[in-house]
């Protein structure tokens, strides 16, 4: 749905999914018009929404804290941390990497489930004072609702599910038994899987039995967590797979270039409107020095075209934009993602080899995996894909 940047905390990015504003709407109509009214009964419709909106703002800061604590350990273990993103779902910490010993996966995933269980007792012992101390039902109350909440969050994210905090945990144990994180994996996000299909078939009887709204989200969760589960096993293979290949593997060489003094409208005529391609090297005295796209042109107004040339528009090459021959595709993928055109030039002593698109990718995960899925890179290194056994060598051809 996409997200915005919402500031910066200990060095972390903060970003909010757009998503996020329904769960937000949810927790806030469910505190002011539900839960509220029902167990502390007597005050006006102000009191409670004034209550519902700290209550709901207050219950998503522990939640920040929540992710912030998996952060902050993930950074002094050697993980790049990206940023943070709060969705529908809860919040994310946005990682560049797997954690590399079965201890750095056990202590990043616990701390989360710690630190909300922390929040928790704090919230609860205000409360608790609060209303031997006379400070009012509607402060009191929220607290104690607080720690309820993230008792509950610290519960539910030890159920030994991947990739839950608790899933996570699993997969660090099993990992550790067996030496072997791809077949810790596999077994965890197979209990995160169940457990899915268990919430989706409690939620199902709760519509018909006890609440229908209830018994929906119970189930929408059960579905988030099955498919999650899912799709981080595949990540992960996928990523034992490309870091053991080349950019020069996965790249289309010798691409068609353009100089830099093209005209946008000589370079939508002669290209964008003749050929099947989406963006080209810019390319000056036989160096790449840019990459340009059609969206890029498309963002100026067409009357403009006559006027500008393509290095009034296009991505320039040292940000972030090449990469070496023997670079892997997994490193490959960051600078993809960071460039914002999704392609990178790949060089070598700044002359331009080729190129490589998400599209070059899938193609070429396609082949490897219908020709010959185990081949041995041309890096020399180990088959592609983690020692899974024979069973997971099976799971990895579907992939």
């Amino acid at each position: 749905m996409g997200s915005f940047r919402l500031g910066s905390v200990l060095g972390f990015e903060i970003r909010i999914d757009y998503s996020w504003f329904i769960i937000f709407l949810l927790i806030f109509w469910t505190f002011s018009f539900a839960s509220f009214p029902f167990n502390f009964p007597g005050f006006s419709t102000g009191v409670y929404v004034a209550m519902g909106l700290a209550s709901t703002i207050l219950f998503f800061v522990s939640l920040l804290a929540h992710e912030l604590a998996h952060s902050v350990v993930a950074r002094a273990r050697g993980i790049p941390i990206e940023g943070i993103t709060l969705f529908i779902f809860g919040g994310v910490s946005r990682t560049r990497g797997e954690s590399k010993t079965p201890g750095d996966e056990f202590w990043i995933a616990i701390v989360g489930p710690i630190t909300s269980l922390v929040i928790g007792v704090i919230f609860w012992l205000v409360g608790a004072f609060g209303l031997r101390g006379g400070w009012g039902i509607p402060f009191s109350g929220s607290a104690l609702y607080l720690g309820i909440l993230n008792v509950a969050l610290a519960v539910f994210n030890l159920v030994p599910g991947f990739p839950l905090d608790g899933g996570r945990v699993l997969r660090s144990i099993i990992w550790k038994v067996t030496g072997n994180m791809t077949r810790a994996t596999y077994y965890s996000s197979q209990v995160g899987k169940v457990i899915g299909y268990l919430l989706i078939a409690f939620g199902i009887f709760e519509a018909f039995t006890i609440s229908v709204i209830g018994g929906i989200w119970i189930a929408v969760i059960g579905w988030f967590l099955r498919n999650a589960a899912a799709a981080s096993y595949r990540q992960h293979l996928l990523q034992g797979i490309l870091e053991n290949v080349a950019a020069e593997e996965a790249m289309t060489r010798n691409p068609t270039t353009v100089g830099p003094h093209l005209t946008l409208s000589e370079l939508m005529d002669e290209h964008f409107l003749r050929e099947r391609f989406e963006a080209y090297p810019v390319v000056e005295d036989d160096h790449p020095i840019g990459l340009v796209t059609l969206d890029q042109v498309r963002a100026i107004p067409s009357e403009e075209w006559p006027a500008r040339q393509v290095s009034d528009v296009m991505a320039t090459a040292p940000n972030g934009l090449t990469v070496r021959p023997d670079e892997p595709m997994t490193d490959v993928l960051e600078k993809m993602e960071s460039s914002g055109v999704d392609r990178v030039l790949v060089t070598r002593d700044d002359h331009l080899e080729g190129i490589i698109t998400l599209g070059d990718l899938t193609v070429w995960l396609r082949r490897a995996q219908e020709l010959q899925p185990q081949r041995t890179s041309r890096r020399g290194r180990r088959k592609l894909g983690p020692d899974m056994g024979d069973e997971g060598r099976e799971r990895e051809t579907r992939l």
